[in-house]
């Protein structure tokens, strides 16, 4: 973890950026909706409405989708949301599932972008098409049937980042619940590498677990833990995408919090 470099970080800051734009070195997405998009956008990002992507995230549409906003293997590619990074964390997971392999997170929301008074625009900007190759990365995915075997390891801590009430409920057996809420600082959308080691530590997470995060249903809030998990260099990491909506689905075990009153809502 001592040795993680700046181009290694999943999340980069919006003054790099703000230079990367300016050099035209950058494709720059907006995954927010269309019209959100079209009332404006940080200048020369292109849209990408994260439904498109969910509709069908098989590797080949992810591919096609790439090519489509002008990503070849070697563009450099940052996405943004105004939701506190979940969307932009799943649609960067996609891209890296594929195989490429330089794709980050803008570390502020949109309207954060706006309220530190940086460049926004209504202009859709000009793209060609590229071409992008599909290799694979089976390491960061996570299936229910893996997800099942893996939980029995007594050195992988399975993450459930929902609400904490959706987690006393109900969640996978084993899992503890860090809420997706707690991830975040005041004006980015992670903690500092110190706040979220702590975060870590206070949970007793060490950092040579295997770790899988999972949240609702699309992977979107356990997207976001997942590169929670990454910006403080944790090797080991995968995300059940399809989460507890497929978990339920297909009939798995499920475990209810006991004494959920008695349960500490102070947490983190």
């Amino acid at each position: 973890m001592c040795c993680m470099t700046d181009s290694d970080m999943p999340v980069i800051d919006s003054k790099t950026l703000r230079q990367k734009i300016k050099e035209n070195s950058i494709r720059l997405v907006d995954v927010r909706r269309e019209q959100e998009y079209q009332q404006g956008h940080i200048t020369n990002a292109i849209n990408l409405p994260l439904a498109k992507l969910l509709a069908d995230d098989s590797a080949e549409a992810i591919q096609k989708i790439a090519q489509d906003l002008g990503i070849s293997d070697e563009t450099s590619v940052v996405v943004y949301d105004d939701t506190f990074g979940a969307l932009s964390s799943r649609v960067v997971w996609a891209l890296q599932y594929i195989g490429h392999k330089d794709a980050k997170l803008l570390d502020v929301t949109f309207s954060q972008w706006k309220s530190l008074g940086y460049e926004i625009s209504t202009e859709v900007p000009e793209i060609e098409s590229a071409i992008h190759s599909i290799n694979i990365n089976p390491d960061i995915m996570a299936t229910a049937e893996y997800l099942e075997k893996a939980k029995e390891n007594k050195n992988v801590v399975i993450i459930d980042n929902r609400e904490r009430l959706n987690y006393l409920e109900q969640h996978i057996p084993g899992a503890i619940n860090i809420p997706y809420r707690t991830l975040a600082s005041d004006d980015k959308i992670l903690r500092t590498k110190e706040g979220m080691k702590n975060l870590l530590k206070n949970r007793g997470i060490s950092e040579d677990a295997e770790i899988i995060t999972y949240c609702g249903s699309v992977g979107t809030l356990s997207g976001l833990a997942y590169y929670a998990m990454k910006s403080v260099g944790l090797p080991n990491v995968k995300l059940y995408v399809h989460s507890f909506k497929e978990w339920k689905n297909l009939e798995k075990p499920i475990d209810k919090q006991e004494n959920a009153n008695y349960w500490d809502l102070s947490a983190e």
